[in-house]
């Protein structure tokens, strides 16, 4: 069976978790690609509320794999914080897999993610300092550890970590001026993690290509959304790798062949967390109401969102880079009770109106939204599960994005738990 992606199609944050929640008990495994635990993905169901930054959001399903790809960044410490939170409230992580070629967090990234970001001042592009960027850096720069290194301390770990250690305490004494990092310290966090570790750690990339040609099918979890792609997002305020669906094929040595759907994942509405451009946000009183009804703060970080109305112009871009078979809207019930609400329909830049999302960054942030306003609605859309409990106003909202991104609606999520959903078309068949 062929594989399914659900990808962020924003800013990252659209309630990804909640969704691959819900699809998850139709496929065979739940597979990350991206990113690291700079992600927050929450689930609600049966279980309780979880919240999720690196583990797959399928991992509440019985049977269900969940896959770390090798595209993903891992901190060791997180992964075993989550592990250990998933045992003691009775979730099964037997089935949790980590690739051997995901790269490994140290110390010494944290450390400097967050000297950067500070001497960066005014241009510091809101990174969640939780050393993901210095990872990646490293691995391109190939002086980076993976996690199956762990598993060879002597042979392969200790060379690698004192190589890399040479330029980075010279970076930290000599430009930063503060300690270096001792090289035994992390040797004995390393011995700890690999410990607890090992039985997950395995060659991932044929794991999967065994499931689907099994005939099983899997679920690929995006992170971050595609307006952060390091390639096709609002460079520099993007994240340090790729959540868009190109990013799939790399960070999980998957065939393109083998994706049959691509699905991203929208807010009713826009939010966007640190800095950089963001056309259709909104300030004031009306703004921090929509916050704050919606509780728009972030899952890892607790910083509060930037907010906006839904910005179809960059929606459609989504659609184009992505490719999408469909689209999830979220949060459809955050707008309930509002007299209007608006959809951004294009920008005016210099006296022109422009229509397509600008890759030129200087361009984006001088974009001015062009609204289009529509009714609100009194009646709730909240815990609705099925397309005719939608207030008239609300459906008509549904169906002009629908129209303005050029692509089908498929599930309308009316609240966080699993149940709080509206299945219109089928995702995954079967």
């Amino acid at each position: 069976m062929p594989a399914y992606a659900v990808i962020g199609g924003q800013w990252g944050d659209e309630g990804k978790g909640k969704v691959i929640d819900y699809l998850a008990g139709k496929v065979d495994s739940v597979v990350r690609y991206a990113g690291g635990n700079n992600a927050g993905h929450t689930v609600v169901n049966d279980r309780g509320k979880f919240e999720l930054h690196l583990i797959p959001s399928g991992i509440c399903w019985e049977g269900v794999s969940g896959i770390i790809g090798n595209g993903v960044v891992v901190d060791p410490e997180g992964l075993l914080s989550e592990l250990d939170g998933l045992g003691s409230r009775g979730v099964d992580t037997s089935l949790l897999y980590v690739s051997e070629r995901a790269h490994v967090i140290m110390p010494y990234h944290i450390v400097l993610d967050e000297l950067e970001e500070k001497a960066k001042g005014v241009n510091a592009v809101g990174t969640t300092g939780r050393g993901i960027g210095p990872t990646y850096v490293d691995k391109v720069s190939r002086v980076g550890i993976r996690i199956g290194d762990l598993l060879d301390i002597k042979g392969v770990l200790v060379p690698r970590l004192e190589q890399a250690l040479s330029f980075k305490n010279a970076l930290f004494t000599k430009v930063y001026e503060v300690e270096p990092v001792n090289l035994d310290d992390i040797l004995a966090k390393c011995r700890v993690w690999a410990d607890r570790l090992a039985p997950h750690i395995q060659p991932t990339e044929q794991i999967i290509q065994d499931l689907l040609a099994g005939d099983k099918s899997i679920l690929l979890e995006g992170a971050q959304g595609t307006l952060l792609d390091v390639d096709h997002g609002s460079y520099p305020y993007v994240t340090s790798s790729s959540p868009s669906i190109g990013g799939a094929c790399i960070g999980l040595g998957l065939n393109p062949q083998e994706i049959a759907g691509v699905v991203a994942v929208f807010k009713a509405y826009s939010t966007r967390v640190g800095s950089g451009p963001m056309p259709s946000e909104l300030l004031g009183d009306f703004a921090d109401e929509l916050r704050e009804k919606a509780h728009e703060y972030g899952t890892t970080t607790g910083r509060a969102r930037r907010v906006g109305w839904f910005d179809a112009v960059a929606a459609r871009y989504s659609r184009l880079v992505n490719g999408l078979t469909g689209m999830v809207l979220t949060r459809l019930d955050i707008l309930d009770g509002f007299s209007a609400v608006k959809i951004c329909v294009g920008y005016e830049v210099d006296g022109q109106r422009i229509d397509r999302f600008p890759s030129n960054t200087g361009l984006l942030e001088r974009c001015q939204p062009v609204y289009e306003e529509h009714p609100g609605w009194d009646q709730p859309t909240a815990s609705a599960t099925d397309v005719s409990h939608l207030p008239a106003n609300a459906l008509s909202y549904v169906r002009r994005i629908e129209e303005l991104v050029g692509c089908q609606i498929q599930i309308i999520s009316t609240g966080p738990s699993r149940e709080e959903t509206i299945l219109v078309h089928e995702i995954i068949p079967g």
